[in-house]
């Protein structure tokens, strides 16, 4: 596409975080943007936000883990909008906790939404995709499919999975060259994540100060959907987990392992909690979850930009020192 201006897009997990950033970001561009999650309070209030940006919105209160409701999410986008040119699937939770301490309810909630909620909606628009012979699929996947997180079980499966049910959907769509599967792979983000997934670990998850805003993975969104690519990674740790992964993945688990554990035995005591898991609560409304506000730092891609220019600021010195130490008397 070179235009998102009165593109169709389907926006899974809308109400809050990457979701939201993402329905504010292709409203900015003038896109149709049809906002779906559970929470149908704020997904108004997203709407009427995307309108004051030019766009178009529609809300559609929807549980990703009921298929005939996004069955019924995808017949309200055309109904609305009389195609659907961009389909994301963004809706996420998890679960941090020992694999054993955590209920298989929520183990299987938290596959149900991050798994087959995706696979819920790419079955629900490929037919309209097939019928159009165009359109793009994006899957936001995490840093978490290609580094494994211990106490992070079936949050790291769904992801895992989701993205092995990509690479699988695009061998199938191969004749097809205007229908695309996309994923992006966000490194941390600061979204409401923490505040919307169970924490029975009883310790205080503390995602430190290097974090990503949710507009940069929107802004990745954003651009996989003018220009499709396969696996788009956002941030530097994503792009590192990417690569250690794939050449060395013993090396790389007991790293991980090794950095996580470590971490949750220095945290503090926490109560255990089982935010919006099972069930709707109503915080976290905002695609920020205010970490970086409440540590005071900026976001990691002004970090990564500043750390650059100062890297270049100084091989230049180096580079004029070394010239000055090469000149003659």
């Amino acid at each position: 596409m070179t235009t998102l201006s009165g593109a169709s897009v389907v926006i899974t997990g809308a109400s809050s975080g990457i979701g939201r950033a993402a329905a504010l970001a292709f409203a900015d561009l003038g896109a149709r943007v049809v906002l779906a999650a559970r929470r149908a309070d704020v997904l108004e209030e997203v709407a009427r936000d995307c309108e004051r940006r030019g766009g178009q919105a529609v809300a559609v209160e929807t549980d990703v883990t009921d298929p005939e409701a996004v069955e019924a999410l995808a017949q309200a986008a055309m109904e609305a909008f009389g195609g659907i040119d961009i389909w994301v699937n963004n809706a996420g939770v998890g679960a941090i906790g020992a694999y054993q301490d955590v209920p298989l309810a929520m183990h299987r909630q938290v596959v149900e939404v991050n798994l087959m909620g995706a696979m819920h909606g790419a079955h629900a628009v490929l037919p309209i995709f097939l019928r159009q012979r165009r359109g793009t699929i994006i899957n936001t996947v995490s840093i978490g499919a290609w580094a494994p997180t211990p106490f992070a079980a079936a949050y790291t499966a769904s992801k895992f999975g989701l993205r092995g049910f990509a690479a699988s959907l695009r061998q199938e769509l191969e004749d097809f060259q205007d229908i695309h599967v996309c994923g992006v792979f966000p490194a941390v983000v600061d979204t409401p994540g923490l505040t919307h997934g169970a924490n029975l670990s009883g310790r205080r998850i503390n995602p430190g100060a290097y974090l990503y805003a949710p507009e940069t993975v929107a802004d990745a969104i954003v651009g996989v959907a003018l220009q499709p690519r396969d696996e788009v990674p956002v941030g530097w740790p994503s792009r590192a987990a990417q690569r250690s992964y794939g050449l060395a993945p013993k090396v790389t688990e007991h790293l991980i392992g090794r950095v996580v554990r470590g971490a949750l035995s220095r945290a503090d005591v926490g109560p255990m909690i089982e935010g919006a898991v099972m069930r709707t609560v109503p915080d976290g409304t905002l695609p920020s979850g205010g970490w970086r506000q409440q540590k005071g730092v900026p976001d990691a891609h002004r970090i990564n930009k500043i750390a650059l220019t100062a890297a270049g600021a100084a091989v230049c010195l180096g580079a004029l020192a070394w010239a000055s130490s090469r000149r003659p008397r």
